[in-house]
């Protein structure tokens, strides 16, 4: 079938789609198109062909295909999954270009050696972020067009600052990158799977710690101080947050599709109407926000030309997508980072609370398994997805337990090399005492979200890895005993984590911190430890946000070290530091993950004796707060195994 020669620039074609009825956006997001009656999966060079025949007719050399969803979401759903669709790649960050000759797909360090296992040589080539030689996604696209040539994309699922920054890039080489009214992967996907839509759960103050009407008055303040009328948001977390209200629309994260826009005197809400029934509407007015008026999901733009129409001027962040960011005229436009991701960043008094509560139970989950491992291991049966099964069987006897906070990385011996490494039925390998075992997981509480990694060595580790080990715990060491001023930048610490590696040539290729949310995203932002400063989610810190502290080290095809904790952001004391940062305010961590360290995997001539008091410190804190759980539990060997696990340590001889 041929299609006409279509695309869409700017605000007036995007105004194409609200006349039309929301052509690609009722199509990606709630309803699909219907689909050939042939449903049999296709081949890569089929999908690619039919690809590049739709790229004809729309007369564009090239198409790009991101990881994401409308929402900028990093996690999205089976039926956002276009990326794996058209590349077989499962990581959840990547960027796929297609020409009419050539495909290319870019990846972080985390993911390069899945998706070296994952791609089609025959069909793709696999560009290494971040390596010498590799050229950036601006640079080969350059070096593959044909003068005056049209780069396409969905409007939906570029970020509107990426959409302005390559324009730029391109228009300056006499390129133009446009916005397509259709998907191309999503007309040739005959077999996707559909839409989530599902129940809505609300969550209770004794949960949320702030009513949702508080929320939005904050919001509301922002907008007054910024001069604007309304504020559209579209990240999927912030509407969870503002509203109280919890999803399951993407797996492991219990979020809900929807936009909210907020003006300062209405909220219109934009989700699949069925679920906002007689309970959640109960839910809405107890929490203050009786004035809610709910629209399908697909009138999005609708009720932002609505606005505009209005003469409102109205706010948008800076992940916004490139759809929603044309759909407002420049002078009715303003954009800034997330006023209510910062928000949300701030945990309140309930809310941090509820973490350490959540992180406890987490850590008798995760302590029960490190024993019940132990105790297994030489049987013969345990395999990365088995053991994954009995963690999750662990956590899912905790109290207050939802669901997990994203797949474990459960990881034995080469695998672990892998930094974001997911076992499937074709990798599972078993679990013995011949080499490092990473165990990446967290759980999903309805009082706080947990992200822990601890790697450990069953049998009798080498040298070399007993030393990647130890410089890895000295990092995460410095991090969590750091005292710094209000509003310390993330690559801080960053650096103290990595420092310990570089003394010897060493390093590792992903950030050192993120976000977490309270029972939300295990991935949010802010904060973000990394090691570059421009990064838009390095905002600084303040009291009561909560970042991982994930150092670690990768020995490509032997092993891999990760350690990692929840720290949260607390007040230091006069004593730790008096002079206060000339009154600007010091701070410093308080560490949430409650799971021991494996000693037998550090050389302690390399830790200084602050750092064996700091480790020894933090291990009694383990046994106090976790060991009367187990026994609670009814499970007296993992807390003889967690005695044993936390005994101190003494400065080698």
């Amino acid at each position: 079938m041929k299609h006409s020669r279509r695309y869409l620039v700017g605000i007036s074609a995007l105004l194409v789609l609200v006349v039309g009825g929301g052509v690609a956006l009722g199509r990606a997001l709630n309803k699909d198109d219907e689909l050939a009656e042939d449903r049999t999966p296709k081949s890569m060079d089929v999908i690619l062909a039919e690809i590049r025949s739709l790229m004809q007719d729309y007369s564009i050399e090239a198409y790009i295909v991101p990881s994401v969803d409308a929402h900028n979401s990093e996690y999205i759903s089976e039926h956002d999954r276009r990326l794996q669709y058209v590349t077989n790649f499962t990581g959840s960050a990547g960027t796929a270009i297609i020409t009419l000759g050539k495909a290319a797909l870019w990846t972080d360090s985390r993911y390069h050696l899945q998706a070296d296992g994952e791609l089609d040589a025959a069909h793709w080539t696999l560009m290494r972020e971040g390596l010498p030689g590799v050229p950036t996604r601006d640079e080969w696209l350059l070096a593959h067009l044909s003068p005056g040539a049209l780069v396409g994309t969905d409007p939906f699922l570029i970020a509107s600052t990426e959409y302005g920054r390559l324009g730029a890039v391109l228009a300056d080489r006499g390129y133009r990158l446009i916005a397509l009214e259709r998907n191309l992967v999503d007309i040739v996907w005959n077999n996707r799977p559909p839409q989530t839509a599902d129940e809505l759960l609300p969550l209770p103050l004794a949960y949320s710690g702030r009513r949702a009407a508080d929320k939005v008055q904050a919001v509301r303040v922002t907008l007054q101080e910024h001069g604007a009328n309304a504020i559209i948001v579209s990240a999927l977390d912030e509407i969870a947050w503002l509203l109280n209200l919890r999803g399951s629309d993407i797996l492991y994260n219990p979020v809900f599709f929807a936009y909210l826009i907020v003006s300062h005197t209405h909220l219109h809400l934009y989700t699949n109407a069925d679920r906002i029934n007689a309970t959640v509407r109960a839910h809405l007015a107890t929490e203050g926000v009786g004035e809610l008026e709910v629209r399908d999901y697909r009138d999005i733009l609708p009720g932002i030309d609505e606005y505009v129409r209005g003469g409102n001027r109205l706010m948008v962040s800076t992940a916004c997508s490139q759809a929603l960011y044309a759909a407002i005229p420049a002078d009715q436009r303003l954009q800034q980072y997330s006023p209510v991701a910062k928000l949300k960043a701030v945990k309140n008094a309930v809310e941090a609370a509820g973490m350490r509560r959540a992180h406890v139970r987490d850590g008798a989950a995760v302590v029960r398994y490190l024993h019940w491992l132990e105790q297994s291991v030489d049987g013969g049966n345990v395999t990365e997805l088995s053991g994954a099964a009995q963690l999750h069987d662990f956590r899912r006897q905790q109290d207050l337990f939802v669901d997990l906070s994203f797949a474990a990385i459960s990881a034995f011996g080469p695998n672990g090399a892998i930094v974001h490494y997911s076992p499937s039925d074709d990798t599972d390998r078993p679990i013995t005492r011949d080499g490092i075992y990473l165990i990446d997981s967290g759980g999903q509480y309805l009082d706080g979200t947990t992200d822990v990694t601890r790697s450990v060595h069953l049998g009798e580790p080498t040298a070399f890895q007993r030393e990647c080990f130890t410089r890895v715990l000295k990092g995460f060491l410095s991090v969590a005993a750091a005292v710094f001023p209000v509003r310390a930048s993330g690559t801080t610490f960053d650096v103290l984590a990595r420092k310990a590696l570089w003394d010897v040539g060493l390093d590792y290729g992903h950030g050192t911190g993120h976000g977490i949310g309270a029972f939300l995203g295990v991935h949010e932002y802010p904060p973000s430890f990394v090691s570059n400063s421009a990064s838009p989610s390095n905002q600084g810190l303040v009291e009561n946000m909560f970042s991982s502290n994930e150092p670690g080290y990768y020995e490509p095809g032997q092993f891999g070290v990760r350690i990692e904790d929840i720290v949260q952001v607390v007040n230091a004391t006069a004593a730790t530091a008096p002079y206060d940062f000339n009154g600007r305010g010091a701070l410093t961590f308080h560490t949430n993950t409650l799971v021991p360290i494996q000693q037998r995997l550090i050389e302690r001539a390399l830790l200084s004796p602050a750092e064996l008091a700091q480790l020894n410190a933090y291990h009694r804190r383990v046994l106090e707060e976790v060991g009367p759980l187990l026994l609670q539990q009814n499970d007296p060997g993992a807390h003889q195994w967690l005695t044993e696990a936390t005994k101190e340590m003494v400065a080698a001889s």
